[in-house]
């Protein structure tokens, strides 16, 4: 890996809790419930959550975007999540939720000059994105800035993380690798154990399916574990999808990147701090 795409998958790293703790916090699932949402598990106000900038999309464009999730899974929270709240709704409790949970996580960090520091110079990134063709990146980009910079500091962390997400679907698809066959062959390198994969609701007649799928493909051996041809394809998306992410990032200078980076450690400990967060995910951070 070149060290320029090494720092483009560190500022992933760095990002991606940033992003994700919005769907793990009890102030957002306490925002979801007075929408009217059911917050017994985390799916009904997910899909609400990060579908909502699509505005009321539909359970295949929802399928789609995410891509890891099982249509059948989908189909039990789309649209029906719709019916509940109005996406603009949905959005404009986001932003509390995101206003709740950044207070608590951040404390007087959220409106420290590090923090709008590190949000300037991430603005300049997420704006210097190219959205076409991501259509998660482009209908989180085209929402308004929030002007506080707990708030800002999110949303430039979801514009950059789902056009590195929009990215890594097309580098899957160039692999050939559908939606259920990208987890199986995410598994089998050690990304997370296949039971993490669960969560995205693929049947087990599924996921054996698919396991053969790629045994035949030569890419995993047959007791599940990834071949040197799978590990090399894997390596060739993980490359791909860091070549996709890179070009807004070109916008800072070394220094500028480096001070980034200073200014969203402590951020970064805050959210895995947290314990919000699970520790093993079906993104593999920490292991690709």
């Amino acid at each position: 890996m070149s060290d320029e795409l090494g720092r483009v998958r560190q500022m992933w790293h760095l990002l991606e809790p940033l992003h994700a703790v919005l769907y793990y916090a009890p102030e957002a699932f306490e925002e979801a419930s007075a929408l009217g949402y059911a917050v017994d598990e985390r799916w009904p106000s997910y899909f609400a959550w990060r579908s909502a900038p699509l505005g009321e999309a539909g359970a295949e464009q929802v399928a789609e975007t995410f891509y890891s999730f099982s249509p059948a899974m989908v189909d039990e929270y789309v649209p029906a999540v719709w019916s509940v709240a109005s996406p603009d709704a949905v959005l404009a409790a986001r932003r509390r939720a995101v206003d709740r949970t950044y207070r608590t996580l951040l404390g007087e960090a959220a409106a420290a000059p590090d923090t709008a520091e590190a949000v300037a110079l991430l603005r300049r990134v997420a704006e210097a994105a190219h959205t076409a063709g991501r259509p998660l990146a482009a209908a989180n980009a085209a929402l308004p800035w929030p002007d506080e910079p707990h708030l800002a500091l999110w949303h430039a962390a979801t514009v950059l993380r789902e056009h590195r997400g929009d990215g890594h679907l097309a580098a899957l698809a160039g692999a050939e690798l559908d939606p259920v066959e990208a987890l199986v062959s995410f598994a089998a390198i050690g990304a997370a154990r296949p039971e993490v994969f669960a969560s995205r609701g693929w049947s087990e007649e599924e996921w054996s399916q698919a396991r053969e799928r790629l045994v035949k493909r030569g890419l995993l051996a047959e007791d599940g574990t990834a071949t040197e041809a799978g590990r090399a394809l894997r390596a060739e998306v993980e490359r791909r999808t860091d070549e996709a992410a890179a070009d807004p990032w070109r916008v800072l200078g070394d220094e500028e990147r480096e001070r980034l980076v200073e200014l969203l450690g402590p951020l970064w400990v805050a959210a895995i701090g947290s314990g919000l967060l699970p520790s093993e995910t079906t993104l593999g951070i920490g292991k690709v």
